[in-house]
């Protein structure tokens, strides 16, 4: 009898359901599959599966999700991580600037949230990124401030404001994102010091700490949390509990972490035993 066959027939007896003893396996091989497809278009949906709380909502045994994932996985359709899982392109997805118009209720929450952290003066650093963007577009003007920014969207919108004092990094310009990345942003990041960055992500993770698809980006990212004295990262909760490709910061280096009200209590006490110093939902 196959693994499939097996969970199958678990589960059957969980629910006390039972079948004709001359009945093949056919049925019990059914309803593992359509409990594959169901585990599929949650992970490729929501991004990120919880391995616990599917058995629960599913009515299985955290064993039988466990196979599932096992095999899904063995087929190329998913990525196994701790607790669960992550659709198998996750490592390298990366949707251009343009389309990464959603949360954008809980982005501009986490925006409004950390204006209370922007500084009376001083100098600040602001990273590429949707929700950054959503900070530069609400970013006060009532005070003197040196800003730094990777992207030149961002630094549109704050030039506009007449008491900034606004830089941009300098070097290439990655069409995908518009981040600034390469040699001449990378001695730009090393010659200053920033009071607070306000930084995004692609991912974050207990597993892996902070990481994003591309080396370029990856190794700017690394070079602003050495630069800033405060890290202020600015991501919405769906972010949380996905990996990718090339990691750049632990969760230790992170002094205050912005989400929205969606991360749940689970979540949180995870990313704060594994080293975020501050939580922050907004």
């Amino acid at each position: 009898m196959s693994d499939a066959d097996a969970d199958a027939d678990a589960d059957a007896a969980q629910h006390g359901a039972s079948s004709p003893s001359g009945a093949s396996g056919a049925s019990r091989q059914q309803y593992a599959a359509e409990r594959q497809q169901a585990l599929l278009r949650a992970v490729r949906v929501e991004g990120r599966l919880d391995a616990a709380e599917t058995a629960e909502r599913l009515g299985v045994s955290a064993e039988t999700i466990r196979r599932d994932l096992v095999l899904l996985e063995r087929q190329g359709l998913l990525r196994r991580q701790h607790g669960g899982a992550v659709p198998a392109e996750s490592l390298s997805l990366e949707p251009p600037t343009a389309e990464r118009t959603g949360y954008q209720r809980e982005k501009r929450r986490i925006a409004q949230a950390a204006l209370e952290h922007v500084p009376a003066e001083g100098s600040v650093l602001l990273d590429a990124g949707s929700t950054t963007a959503c900070l530069a577009e609400m970013f006060p003007g009532d005070r003197e401030l040196t800003v730094f920014t990777n992207t030149l969207p961002l630094a549109l919108t704050l030039v506009g404001k007449p008491r900034l004092d606004v830089h941009t990094l300098g070097g290439r310009v990655r069409a995908r994102t518009l981040a600034e990345v390469d040699h001449w942003a990378m001695r730009t990041l090393s010659e200053i010091r920033v009071d607070v960055a306000f930084l995004g992500t692609n991912a974050i993770s207990v597993e892996r700490g902070l990481s994003t698809p591309d080396t370029s980006e990856a190794a700017i990212k690394r070079l602003m949390y050495r630069t800033a004295r405060r890290r202020v990262l600015l991501a919405d909760h769906h972010k949380v509990g996905r990996e990718r490709l090339y990691q750049y910061a632990e969760l230790s280096d992170i002094d205050l972490l912005i989400t929205d009200t969606g991360l749940s209590d689970k979540d949180a006490a995870q990313l704060t035993d594994a080293g975020i110093r501050e939580i922050l939902r907004a």
